[in-house]
């Protein structure tokens, strides 16, 4: 199957720069695998599309600001832009906190450079070069900080995504309301539509909500740039479930309940462990690891049976995995509504939701 394929013509001010006044007014678009049938409604109304016994699962990571202002310590009048992706993996020393990172302008930012934040007493060391043109970059702060997160609230920048250009007011407005666990370097924006009062409301009418995390990564949202899209290569992301919510999936999906996942990122997880939570042994340990599965058309689904997510980018994995619950010529024909029906776009954008 070809990039190409998933590619679509969308007009610049289609792209939402802002968030809606309110979480729940957003657009809803409803889609119905079975008939077909587009509709166009208000978030607020997933109220009355959710059912009691129905699962919801979302992904409650949290936005860090992870882009820093430097300066390198042998040129201080410079400035640079480290923008830190995720604790690398390689890191064999735990007191350490070594980062997978970008730095930008970083051509000629070899291992061995070193940065500083003014005023911070934070200081910036890279080691090595990485994939994807990244580097590794070992982060070195004072005491004064409880942890890297406590020095990142301090001294970093939320990466809002670059198709953004305007000053966002209330910077919470790109965190979920449910956002616990720091991690993402981008926000899990399916959920960004969700308020209290409506989670509250649908637990009351009995719908289950149960919270999994997956630390969003900047692989996500890379464009497919391969011309056949199986050649495309994804990156590792983390996810993280306590044993009482996989023990208690596994149980609801045994009752044959109707899964609904916010995101592709929860997508992307619950079909990563599928075969754990489709099992009949007791799942009795906290369910972590990475997972780099990439889902395009032809995939077969195990777990979900819904799936509420925004607007995505021409040619992204993001639109292929939606294409693969929907059909990829149905969702070219909602993405055309869509335009028509005059949509936002993106990560402030609209919903859709597929069931």
């Amino acid at each position: 199957m070809k990039t190409i394929e998933f590619d679509y013509h969308l007009p610049q001010s289609m792209i939402a720069q802002k968030p809606s006044d309110y979480r729940s007014e957003s657009k809803l678009m409803i889609l119905d695998r079975k008939t077909d049938h587009i509709k166009q409604s208000q978030f607020s109304n997933i109220l009355e599309i959710l059912k009691d016994g129905d699962v919801l699962v979302l992904n409650n990571s949290k936005v860090i600001p992870v882009r820093l202002n430097v300066n390198p310590i042998n040129s201080p009048e410079k400035n640079y832009e480290i923008f830190l992706l995720n604790q690398s993996s390689k890191n064999n020393e735990p007191e350490k906190e070594i980062w997978d990172a970008l730095i930008c302008p970083g051509k000629k930012m070899k291992p061995g450079s070193e940065f500083v934040i003014s005023g911070k007493n934070v200081h910036l060391k890279i080691l090595e070069n990485a994939e994807f043109g990244g580097r590794l970059v070992e982060v070195i702060y004072p005491d004064s900080y409880s942890d890297i997160y406590e020095m990142l609230q301090d001294c970093g920048n939320v990466p809002l995504p670059p198709y953004i250009k305007d000053n966002i007011e209330d910077i919470d407005r790109y965190q979920t309301v449910f956002a616990k666990l720091p991690g993402s370097v981008a926000a899990p924006t399916a959920g960004l539509h969700f308020t209290d009062e409506i989670l509250d409301k649908l637990k009351n009418k009995g719908v289950e909500i149960f919270f999994i995390t997956l630390h969003v990564g900047l692989g996500t949202f890379r464009p497919v740039k391969c011309e056949d899209i199986k050649e495309h290569k994804m990156e590792s992301e983390r996810y993280y479930i306590d044993s009482d919510t996989a023990e208690n999936m596994r149980l609801r999906k045994k009752t044959g309940a109707r899964f609904i996942s916010c995101g592709t990122t929860t997508t992307r997880v619950l079909e990563s462990i599928e075969k754990l939570l489709n099992g009949d042994d007791v799942i009795d340990h906290a369910v972590d690891g990475e997972t780099d599965i990439f889902i395009y058309p032809g995939f077969d689904f195990k777990m979900i049976s819904g799936l509420i997510t925004n607007f995505h980018l021409p040619k992204s994995t993001l639109l292929m995995l939606v294409s693969a619950f929907y059909g990829r010529e149905k969702v070219k024909k909602a993405y055309e509504y869509a335009v028509k029906n005059n949509f936002r776009f993106y990560s402030f954008g609209d919903a859709m939701m597929i069931l």
